[in-house]
């Protein structure tokens, strides 16, 4: 996946794809409205931020480019690729326990903290997308 030049781009799957990791300054572009909410986007190579709503939803570090971005009461899903591996913070549910999967394999299961942030690392590089599922038990 290339990244996102236009940081922000409203995918006809009712996704969002969003993120471009090879900016060298802070870019952002906010009030970008799509199905009822309001998106704002942050990235350059040290950072990649998501918001819905004024409301926290995904963060990297370093910056990725993130594609078909869904999040359901379920949980969330979305590809990522980025120039060296990423520590990734979603925030879902407080205190709810989430399986979460990355390139297909099993990760395992994670427990949110009480303000609903799970971090994950994942290994990247900007030749292949990594899909990533974060299901609630």
């Amino acid at each position: 996946m290339a990244v996102i030049s236009e940081l922000i781009r409203l995918e006809s799957d009712g996704t969002v794809s969003f993120g471009d990791y090879s900016l060298d300054s802070k870019s952002k572009l906010d009030n970008v409205k799509y199905q009822g909410d309001i998106y704002k986007v942050k990235t350059f190579k040290e950072i990649t931020k998501l918001e819905r709503n004024g409301m926290f939803v995904y963060e990297s570090v370093p910056g990725t480019a993130v594609g078909h971005f869904k999040a359901t009461e379920q949980g969330v899903t979305f590809d990522v690729t980025g120039e060296e591996d990423a520590q990734i913070t979603l925030e879902l549910e407080p205190e709810t326990e989430y399986d979460i999967t990355v390139g297909g394999v099993d990760a395992g299961s994670m427990k949110t903290n009480l303000g609903g942030k799970l971090s994950l690392s994942v290994e990247l590089d900007a030749d292949s997308d990594v899909s990533i599922t974060v299901a609630k038990v």
